[in-house]
């Protein structure tokens, strides 16, 4: 079976369109349809409906799907494990990097591995964590670096890398900037920009407020931290930030007798063997995660 057909499978499957299969494979549209046609008539059967603009999996497009995620997996593990036979450092290193670690915590890691190891090339992808998390369980990624899950999964192996205060963020004109500190049931009555509840820092805001049985008074919510940011010093409502990315513009403050934070790390699959070039990131991270300590 055609892997480049299997490859055109799984980014339209993943994409629900064509066009963006084509960007992702660095292909034309013709060539994606061309490759998904083939493989189509190698079944003899169809794997996609095509209703207007929108594309969707057909029952046998289903079954499909994860065998060929496990296809291609196992075509990689095969390449890599006589690649690394050899003990080179070398290679591609596919990553899924959140958008704030990317920004805030991992350059200075990514250059002394790159500086290490230049052989080793690169493929990351910038994403909200919770993608992250779950292209790692499904295989599709070497590693992941994001804001770890409260609930651990026993599919997958956590390192944990740093710690990460959170702080009630306001504007210096709030009219709660003159304390020294905050409670749930001030902040309450004030309108919120949480990061979205559907991810981890917005889970452990939101578990603040179930357990107090309060509600959030939320104007508007996006996942996008620095954007909250200029959004709480603009005047628009409080939010719950990495300590890391706030500066002058924006006033912080502690949570009362309840700190807050959150964990930063790396995740990888179980199932899934590590290369060198995967191992040699990770003795890195564990070496930043010593330094951060001290």
């Amino acid at each position: 079976m055609d892997t480049q057909a299997l490859n055109a499978f799984l980014a339209v499957a993943e994409n629900q369109s064509f066009s963006l299969a084509a960007e992702q494979l660095h292909i034309t549209q013709p060539a994606v349809s061309k490759r998904i046609s083939s493989l189509e008539k190698q079944l003899d059967c169809r794997l996609f409906d095509r209703i207007g603009r929108h594309v969707h999996l057909t029952e046998a497009g289903r079954a499909l799907l994860p065998q060929c995620r496990k296809i291609l997996q196992d075509i990689r593990e095969a390449a890599r494990s006589i690649h690394d036979l050899q003990g080179g450092i070398s290679g591609r290193l596919s990553m899924g990097i959140s958008h704030h670690i990317g920004l805030h915590r991992l350059p200075p890691v990514l250059r002394e591995f790159s500086q290490r190891h230049p052989d080793v090339q690169l493929d990351i992808d910038f994403m909200d964590s919770e993608r992250a998390h779950d292209r790692i369980l499904h295989g599709e990624m070497d590693l992941a670096v994001i804001t770890l899950s409260p609930v651990a999964d026993q599919h997958l192996q956590s390192i944990p890398v740093w710690e990460d205060p959170l702080m009630v963020t306001i504007a210096a004109d709030h009219p709660l900037a003159s304390q020294k500190e905050v409670t749930a049931e001030m902040l309450s009555h004030y309108t919120a920009i949480p990061p979205g509840l559907n991810t981890y820092t917005g889970q452990i805001i939101k578990e603040l407020f179930d357990t107090k049985g309060l509600e959030m008074n939320i104007g508007m919510s996006t996942n996008y931290l620095e954007t909250i940011k200029v959004m709480v010093g603009i005047g628009l409502g409080w939010s719950i930030l990495p300590l890391t990315l706030l500066d002058d513009t924006v006033v912080a403050l502690p949570l009362k007798g309840m700190p807050l934070q959150r964990i930063l790390g790396c995740v990888h699959h179980r199932s899934r063997s590590l290369s060198n070039a995967a191992q040699a990131f990770i003795t890195l991270l564990e070496a930043e995660a010593i330094n951060a300590k001290h």
